[in-house]
């Protein structure tokens, strides 16, 4: 492993985070003693000062200590978990907070997000490789694995959410947005015979695999239900009346609800509305707002358990249909 300083962070932020990624990889191992600040210094060409705060960041971390202030030992070797997720969203930070729940004091993840910015996905990787002990990572795209991840060790990669391409090598844990969202459908097919049409709001712009267009037109015509695809909501769009909206943005659930307000339209009477994705909000708005998801609580759950044990897991998680009174 080399140092290079850049401008991403304080020197003494990289020299602590390069020290600690030596002690992940057992370059430094437990009870060895760490080279002197003198040494460090003269070797990474900083001020001792420099050195001295980075050890500092490591032994309130309890990753270090030190005899009399001089001599510098390994405490504990810290599992560092890298965690890379498409965009912040209610159900990711429920993934997030599950994961850490689960894991002890001990382990550290490190938190990116790629924005569905390809060339950001592939400098997050590149700059990630050979840091960390596992790789939890939502890929950049549902049908192709991303080619940088080859990369990355594959006893040390956790694949998550999306992944319709052949990873047999690998551990994942995974939804079907295509034959489990026909059946999720058809759970409520009863509720959805009262309607007129239903309408699945895929914003253009939303990066969700769009095999689920397929699925669900081809449930609606094994169905016999009348219905439309629409690339977005607009503040203008008129909310129809007898239709069932089913929408994956949570912003296009909100201006639903917005634009039906306006002209005195009760959900769940009037108009019916379905989510894509599980949301806490979804328990508080109006009489509750039906959703159709995975349990993203159990995918961060198992995540955490092969952070801690590294043990292959292959898995797509059943979607579920949590019923309110939107339709």
């Amino acid at each position: 492993m080399s140092l290079k300083f850049n401008h991403s962070s304080t020197k003494v932020q990289q020299l602590a985070d390069f020290i600690r990624q030596s002690i992940t990889v057992n370059e430094y191992k437990v009870g060895e003693k760490l080279p002197s600040i003198n040494f460090l210094s003269q070797k990474y060409n900083v001020s001792r000062d420099t050195v001295f705060k980075a050890l500092m960041m490591l032994k309130d971390k309890g990753m270090i200590d030190s005899i009399q202030g001089k001599n510098y030992y390994v405490l504990n070797r810290s599992t560092h978990i890298f965690l890379l997720l498409d965009e912040y969203t209610p159900f990711k930070e429920a993934l997030y907070n599950s994961l850490i729940k689960k894991l002890p004091e001990s382990f550290t993840v490190d938190l990116w997000f790629h924005q569905y910015n390809e060339s950001l996905f592939n400098t997050i990787i590149n700059e990630a490789c050979g840091k960390y002990n596992r790789y939890i990572v939502m890929n950049y795209d549902n049908e192709i694995f991303s080619e940088v991840l080859n990369k990355i060790n594959k006893d040390r990669l956790l694949l998550i959410d999306f992944g319709k391409f052949d990873k047999k090598d690998y551990s994942y844990i995974c939804q079907d947005f295509d034959e489990s969202f026909y059946r999720a459908l058809e759970l409520l097919k009863k509720e959805l015979s009262g309607y007129k049409k239903l309408a699945f709001v895929f914003n253009k712009y939303h990066k969700h695999p769009k095999s689920s267009k397929i699925f669900f037109s081809r449930f609606c015509e094994d169905n016999g239900f009348d219905f439309e695809i629409l690339d977005e909501i607009k503040e203008t769009t008129p909310i129809q009346r007898n239709y069932c909206y089913l929408a994956i943005k949570q912003t296009d659930v909100v201006k639903i609800v917005k634009q039906a307000r306006s002209t005195n339209m009760k959900m769940g009477k009037d108009f019916g509305l379905i989510a894509y994705n599980e949301n806490p909000f979804y328990e508080v708005i109006g009489d509750g707002v039906c959703s159709i998801s995975i349990d993203f609580d159990l995918m961060g759950s198992l995540a955490a358990d092969f952070a801690l044990t590294g043990e292959k897991i292959q898995r797509y998680l059943p979607t579920n249909v949590y019923r309110r009174n939107s339709i």
